[in-house]
């Protein structure tokens, strides 16, 4: 689930921290189930179907699987508890889509970001992956590689050589610079764990002026749990949001993906634990 910036005083330090080797494989269970919802959700997802049907199936799949939606119900100040069990944000809609938001069936031509994140056994997972319904057009299909490749070439900066502005650089370097798009301002990707956000944040984008990002030169210490995940639109890095309202919408109505692992720095650099998500089909053709 995206973060919005914020400083280093407003969520207590190091709760994103695991040292021993059952909390890594705890850790890395959550992560799995998030992956295992994204695989049957791919082979479920089909024109016709509204987000309330995506959002039941979710919540039966987690059921399933033996953990439930840290989402729902999930509490940020000045905002209602969130309502539904995942995150569903079509077209415009970058993040924090609700299950009734958009009412109407998804169509052809749509672009349906999932986040999707989980409490097991104590632990969180929090993943998110963008789904084509229909076969993308080439703009489409370059906006969502554009996302994967930026994840990807992001997770290996996080690295303990490195302070977070690496990942920053890179990713924003591979989206604005190489493929012409535009990562979205002010969320990012956080550190989690026994909690759903914690530091450290993780901008997308390298600072434009002093003491925007404290976090970017914060280094990448081992044992950190973190969520990192691009946000990427066509048009504009611009949000629009309602007053006390979830969905956050480009500004000026422009497609969005949005990608999503969870990471775990080791001392011999990251670990994603969200592996396999690559290998899920997105693009819907049903």
């Amino acid at each position: 689930m995206g973060h919005r910036t914020v400083g280093d005083a407003t969520m207590p330090p190091m709760s994103s921290r695991v040292r021993l080797s059952r909390e890594v494989d705890a850790a890395a269970a959550a992560a799995l189930k998030v992956v295992e919802t994204h695989q049957r959700l791919s082979a479920y997802l089909a024109r016709g179907q509204t987000l309330a049907h995506i959002d039941s199936f979710v919540a039966r799949t987690l059921d399933e699987l033996g953990c439930k939606s840290c989402f729902r119900g999930y509490r940020v100040p000045r905002m209602p508890p969130f309502p539904s069990h995942a995150c569903l944000s079509v077209n415009e809609c970058v993040v924090h889509g609700t299950a009734g938001y958009l009412t109407r069936p998804l169509e052809e031509g749509d672009v349906l970001k999932v986040d999707i994140g989980v409490t097991y056994h104590g632990w969180i997972g929090d993943a998110a992956w963008t789904y084509s319904i229909g076969r993308p057009t080439d703009q489409v299909r370059r906006l969502m590689d554009a996302g994967k490749n930026a994840l990807a070439l992001g997770v290996k900066q996080l690295h303990p050589d490195h302070t977070y502005m690496e990942w920053a650089r890179t990713v924003q370097h591979h989206v604005e610079r190489e493929c012409g798009f535009h990562l979205i301002r002010g969320l990012g990707g956080h550190g989690y764990g026994r909690k759903l956000h914690a530091p450290p944040f993780i901008s997308n984008v390298v600072p434009t002026f002093n003491g925007e990002w404290p976090d970017g030169m914060r280094r990448c210490e081992p044992g950190t749990l973190v969520a990192v995940e691009p946000m990427i639109a066509i048009g504009t890095g611009q949000t629009s949001q309602g007053a006390n309202e979830w969905p956050i919408f480009t500004a000026d109505g422009s497609l969005s993906v949005h990608y999503e692992h969870d990471v775990l720095i080791t001392p011999d650099g990251p670990r994603v634990l969200t592996s396999g998500l690559e290998q899920i089909d997105d693009v819907i053709e049903r």
